[in-house]
Formats: structure tokens, C-alpha cells, sequence
């Protein structure tokens, strides 16, 4: 029975196993034309929208906690660039504002308009993931993640694997967007 148990609890922290490949791939792709910071940003989003897809996959929902986490983990990083007082620091900081501004603005608007259709965690999340990507990274990766997870809903409703009504883990499909502008 204990043995159970240990294997049980084991398994549950496979998934994140691949945390590591998905940094290597990430730092191996995009470290010779990138500068240090932006690398930093692009592993920074790929860990967590990988958490974030994870547990979204498992619970349908988003913790509050891993945006708070990818919040603060933005501000840490942020800070000593914008001490260093470049304009090039004032317009990257912009630019990750604007991001943010559109990925939360898209998803709060629908959020709004579908009366709930899309769950609060995602509003937070692909805000959150707006500052790390910016303005010219976050509309392709809003645009290929709902493109993807309208896609998979309609194969899925016409094998009747899911109802009209039925409820999707969006978090798994804005990562794979979130990947494509990365490693685009």
C-alpha cells in the first residue's frame, strides 16, 4: 500500500519533469540573436505557462498564486533594468505595459461578453503573460492559442469526445502559442 502511495505521488510530479527541456530548448533556439534579458524573459514564460497549462489541464482552473508568481518574477527582473535609467529600459518596460494592456484587454473583454464563457484565470494568465511578451509577441500568441483551442473544440464536438456546452482547459492551448511567438 505505501508503495502505492509513493508511486502515485511520483507520478503526479512527472509532467514537470520536462521544465528542464523546455529551458534548454528555449536558451539553444533563441540565445544567439538575444540578448540576455529577453532570454531571461522567454525562459521565465515558458516555465510558467507550462505550470500553468499543467494545472489547468488537471483542475480547469488557473491559482491566483502562479500569476502572482509570474508578477512578481516580472517585477524582480524589471526593477534593475529600469534603474539603469536607458531609454531602451523605458521602452522595454512600455512595451511589456502594452502587453499586458492587450493580452488582459482581449480576454477581459471576452470574458465579459460571453458572460463567463472564459474563465477569470485565463484573463490573469495571458495578461501576466503579455508583460513577458510584449505587445508585438502577445497578439500572435492570443491569435494561434484560440485558433488551436477552437480547432480542437469543433474536432472534438464532431467525434462527440465533448458537448457544445462542455468546458475546456484554455491555459494548455495559449501555451502552445505563447511557444510559437517564442521560438519564432
Amino acid at each position: 500500500m505505501e508503495m502505492s502511495r509513493r508511486v502515485a505521488k511520483y507520478r503526479s510530479f512527472m509532467p514537470y519533469a520536462v521544465i528542464p527541456l523546455v529551458c534548454a530548448a528555449v536558451f539553444l533556439v533563441r540565445r544567439d540573436g538575444t540578448d540576455a534579458f529577453t532570454l531571461l524573459k522567454f525562459e521565465l514564460i515558458s516555465v510558467t505557462g507550462f505550470v500553468a497549462a499543467i494545472i489547468d489541464l488537471r483542475t480547469k482552473r488557473i491559482p491566483n498564486k502562479l500569476v502572482l508568481t509570474m508578477l512578481l518574477a516580472w517585477c524582480i527582473i524589471m526593477t534593475p533594468k529600469l534603474f539603469a535609467g536607458t531609454d531602451a529600459a523605458a521602452a522595454g518596460f512600455m512595451d511589456s505595459i502594452t502587453g499586458f494592456a492587450i493580452g488582459g484587454g482581449i480576454f477581459l473583454t471576452v470574458y465579459l461578453v460571453s458572460g463567463k464563457g472564459l474563465g477569470g484565470g485565463d484573463v490573469k494568465f495571458m495578461a501576466a503573460a503579455g508583460l513577458y511578451l510584449g505587445f508585438l509577441r502577445t497578439i500572435p500568441a492570443v491569435l494561434f492559442g484560440t485558433i488551436l483551442a477552437g480547432l480542437t473544440g469543433l474536432v472534438l464536438i464532431m467525434l462527440k469526445k465533448m458537448g457544445r456546452k462542455d468546458m475546456m482547459p484554455l491555459a494548455p492551448f495559449l501555451y502552445i502559442g505563447i511557444l510559437i511567438t517564442v521560438f519564432l
